[in-house]
């Protein structure tokens, strides 16, 4: 619906005086929609709050009108719910697709009438689209190379995957699964779908270790998970110094337990607490989706070259490059602190990779609370 529109229903429906006492910027906000799909992990909720972060911050409050929809992991729902939304007037949807070829059609007739569609992590490859990722096949390869390596080239592996059907587990996944196949001597021995979720890996390790007990295991990829299976092996009586090197998700909690053990950190806990644990750490940035957002205003407000595909700049940690953040700020994180005390992040299973230089509206308040920098 164009501006014009908009005007005249109002004019008609509040009658020109009321309408002259309306602030004058709520005619001027973009009506823009969130669109999301599977909600049942840490990355998602973080995600969702540096969105509306962004449309809170100072620069697009009087910008954006900002309404979110959640679909669940249904393909056909969100398609529903994305022909209701450029229906009803939608500018530019923000989209995490649970699918990244089935919304197609949807996408390709929004942008027919002008709709703009940025996707953020997930990708979706009608050619009309925008997206907003990072590497995904390149996250799978390096992390399991640093496993290979960790590994001297031969051992018993476990994989624990992402949402079925997605870009990112379907890139990931097999980028990892390739890497391994060139290594003879590396036996993947038991795979599981994780959900991105804490819980579920620990449900579904729960399951593996039935038949195999940790020293049955060499080494782990996990999308997401490695805090989990480290909780699990000291629950287990395993020394903090013989964990199983893990290659995973850049959660706060595996992060902790990647300083070296006796490391003072405020708020450590039982195994939220420095240990030395072997890992080599990545994750999808949750600011990819206050940066779409932010993306999808500028092209509204006339700006031509977005680029179709954005890649954002790999988060890796490794236990060389690990580095705390005494209080968070957007400053100490440029600077290169790249996981937040125990106090500071109750959750051990929240993203600890909320840092860019491009977003500097969002920062720690806006992912654990959805409020802006500014």
């Amino acid at each position: 619906m164009t501006f014009a529109t908009r005007f005249g229903a109002l004019v008609a429906t509040l009658g020109l005086s009321a309408l002259m006492a309306l602030p004058a910027v709520a005619l001027d906000r973009h009506k823009v929609y969130l669109s999301m799909s599977y909600i049942g992990n840490d990355w998602q909720a973080e995600a969702s709050n540096m969105v509306k972060a962004m449309a809170a911050s100072a620069s697009f409050k009087d910008k954006v009108d900002l309404e979110v929809q959640v679909a669940g992991p249904n393909a056909q729902r969100q398609i529903q719910q994305i022909n209701a939304m450029v229906q009803a007037g939608a500018e530019a949807i923000v989209v995490y697709p649970i699918s990244p070829t089935a919304l197609n059609q949807v996408v390709k007739n929004a942008c027919a009438k002008g709709v703009k569609i940025v996707a953020y992590d997930a990708e979706i490859t009608e050619p009309c689209a925008y997206n907003v990722t990072i590497d995904q096949a390149e996250a799978g390869r390096r992390t399991a190379e640093w496993l290979v390596d960790k590994l001297g080239g031969k051992g018993d592996v476990v994989m624990v995957t992402g949402v079925p059907g997605t870009s990112v587990d379907t890139a990931r996944t097999a980028a990892a699964k390739d890497v391994f196949a060139r290594h003879p001597d590396i036996r993947v021995v038991g795979e599981a779908v994780g959900l991105w979720s804490q819980a579920v890996a620990r449900t579904e390790l729960s399951k593996l270790l039935a038949t195999r007990d940790w020293d049955g295991i060499d080494g782990l990829w996990m999308q997401v998970g490695c805090y989990t299976a480290n909780s699990m092996q000291i629950e287990a009586g395993r020394p903090a110094d013989r964990l199983k090197p893990c290659a995973g998700e850049g959660s706060n909690g595996g992060r902790v337990q990647m300083l070296p053990a006796g490391t003072e950190v405020e708020g450590a806990d039982g195994t939220y607490a420095p240990m030395g644990a072997p890992r080599i750490s990545y994750a999808s940035p949750p600011y990819s989706g206050a940066y779409a957002l932010k993306l999808a205003v500028e092209m509204l407000d006339g700006r031509k070259d977005v680029p179709q595909h954005t890649t954002l700049p790999l988060p890796i940690v490794t236990n060389e490059t690990v580095k705390l953040c005494d209080t968070g700020t957007w400053e100490e994180m440029r600077n290169g602190c790249n996981v937040f005390k125990p106090s500071i992040v109750a959750n051990p299973g929240w993203f600890a990779s909320i840092f860019s230089a491009q977003t500097p509206e969002v920062a720690l308040n806006a992912a654990l609370v959805g409020q802006p920098e500014n």
